[in-house]
């Protein structure tokens, strides 16, 4: 961290004497200017923004002290050192009482300042550092509890707005409205059933951060927040006057971000939009309404569906996506009473549907079963034999009453597993779920603890005994197996991929990466790499012969 000074003297010739003399170059500084008295120094402050400054007292026009006075009411952090060769104790007292950090007689021992300056730029540096690394936890947490609220609202789980959590321009978060996105894997029921648990993981990290990289390039305020496995609502904030944006924006946005995603990833996103400017009241049913277009579209390729607030179709079908909602929302606290009720009123609609257009009825069927499925895969109370099982199922089912039966199924075999399931063992997959979540910020067991409203010494009890390993080292096992994913399928720098998984300094990031790995990041890309060139080409000598 190279430091700049700014050199104040009315003499010439010692100004000249402490440019060169001192060994800026060795204490990483550079001499960014020099002025003749106190009023240059302060034009000099406000053009430079020096981290130190080395100021004579006795000086024409404004002299030391005065400029001391005149910069305690500036913004400017520097640090300041006084020179003078007058040894009286009051001055040396009104220097220190005006926030001087030290001061040097003249003659100057030129070994002596180089000591205080090197001392001084240390202590500058550390103070840097800390005030950094506090404004980034400050604005992680911040962040953090901005996005819970719009996860919180989009879910409607009846969030509480706090009004001091938006910029200082604007009035309150009721002038704040949004721009709705929803991405969702193309074809994600062939995807992530082929797919492993690890590459299903990489997916939903990596997708989540090349998405908020492209958005972050925009300069607009957004939140990526991730609502069930291989699923994203993305929302942008607009200001109360702006209208819904274009149709062809809203294209262009989309199409954007299914190209990044494509490139970096290798993966298609299907999305859906909304055009209009949405306050918070209106998005939790903005949600659902592009969550069901994007699955029911009908163009097989990877889409951007377009929805406009107001379009719901006929009483009929809005009343079946409620009571699906009902239906998880029954599941997920383990209501049999509600959940019985609720799957009778699923059939019961559903038969009414199929009425009007069978084709129509079996594709919602075939939604349902998929939707219902992603939803207890979120909860993770279905095994991957019961899951193979219900596949299977899918498979064979194509009428309303073979994919209502499998719904069936999904909900008995939930019920089942979420029943049995100790409570310890909820926790746990809950605190899996935030880490993976959150793995590019700083993680600690307090704020993990904290989000699953439990005491951090029980957390990391039940941590230990559920996963075996301590939270730290699971995180940091975690954090290298994504990074290793991510050097081998993405084209990012090694620095940016350490920041992806959470580590802001390379050189901390390969540390811990070698310690587990026994390879710096570049070298393990390197060799991976090797290794695909080598079996391309005995590929290719195979296929000669």
């Amino acid at each position: 961290m190279r430091l700049k000074a700014l050199l104040v003297d009315d003499e010439a010739k010692i100004l000249e004497n402490l440019r060169r003399v001192l060994p800026w170059q060795e204490m990483d500084m550079e001499v960014a200017g020099t002025a003749n008295n106190g009023l240059q120094a302060l034009e000099q402050v406000k053009l430079l923004h020096p981290d130190l400054i080395l100021c004579d007292i006795r000086m024409p026009v404004m002299d030391g002290i005065a400029f001391l006075e005149a910069l305690a009411g500036t913004d400017c952090r520097a640090e300041v050192v006084m020179l003078t060769g007058y040894q009286d104790f009051e001055y040396a007292r009104s220097v220190i009482r005006l926030g001087v950090k030290d001061y040097i007689l003249k003659p100057f021992d030129y070994d002596e300042l180089t000591r205080v300056i090197g001392k001084l730029a240390e202590s500058i540096r550390r103070d840097r550092m800390e005030r950094t690394s506090e404004e980034q936890m400050l604005g992680q947490a911040m962040e953090l509890a901005y996005e819970k609220l719009l996860y919180d609202m989009i879910m409607d789980y009846g969030a509480v707005i706090p009004h001091d959590m938006v910029g200082d321009d604007l009035e309150g978060l009721e002038r704040v409205r949004y721009f709705m996105l929803l991405a969702d894997i193309h074809e994600y029921a062939r995807q992530y059933r082929l797919a492993s648990e690890q590459n299903r993981k990489l997916w939903n990290f990596a997708i989540r951060n090349v998405l908020k990289d492209t958005l972050a390039m925009r300069g607009c305020r957004h939140a990526v927040l991730q609502t069930r496995e291989g699923e994203w609502c993305i929302l942008v904030e607009r200001r109360l006057e702006d209208l819904g944006i274009s149709e062809a924006e809203g294209r262009r946005l989309a199409e954007e971000l299914q190209e990044s995603v494509r490139t970096h990833v290798k993966i298609g996103l299907a999305f859906g939009i909304c055009l209009a400017s949405l306050g918070m009241e209106e998005l939790p049913r903005a949600f659902r309404s592009l969550q069901r277009s994007v699955h029911l579209a009908e163009e097989q390729d990877c889409s951007v569906v377009v929805y406009r607030l107001g379009e719901g179709g006929e009483a009929s079908r809005s009343a079946l996506w409620e009571t699906i909602a009902e239906l998880v929302s029954a599941l997920k606290i383990c209501d049999r009473a509600q959940v019985k009720e609720k799957l009778a009123r699923v059939n019961q609609q559903l038969a009414a549907l199929s009425g009007q257009s069978l084709a129509h009825a079996e594709k919602l069927a075939y939604f349902i079963v998929l939707h219902m499925l992603r939803e207890m895969r979120s909860l993770d109370v279905l095994s991957a034999a019961q899951e193979h099982e219900i596949w299977a199922l899918m498979e064979q089912a194509d009428r309303v009453k073979e994919l209502l039966e499998v719904v069936e199924r999904i909900v008995n075999d939930s019920l089942s597993t979420a029943m049995s399931k100790k409570s310890g063992d909820m926790l746990m997959h809950a605190a899996k779920d935030y880490i993976h979540r959150n793995l590019s910020r700083d993680l600690g067991v307090d704020e993990v603890a904290g989000a699953l409203s439990i005491s951090s010494s029980y957390f990391s009890l039940l941590f230990k005994q559920q996963f075996g390993v301590t939270f730290v080292e699971y995180v940091t096992s975690e954090r290298v197996e994504m990074a290793k994913s991510l050097l081998v399928l993405t084209d990012k720098s090694v620095t940016e991929i350490g920041r992806a998984v959470g580590y802001s300094e390379r050189r901390y990031f390969n540390k811990v990466f070698h310690k587990l790995t026994g390879e710096l990041p570049s070298e393990f890309r390197e060799a991976r790499k090797a290794e695909g060139q080598e079996g391309a080409g005995s590929l290719s000598g195979e296929r000669k012969k």
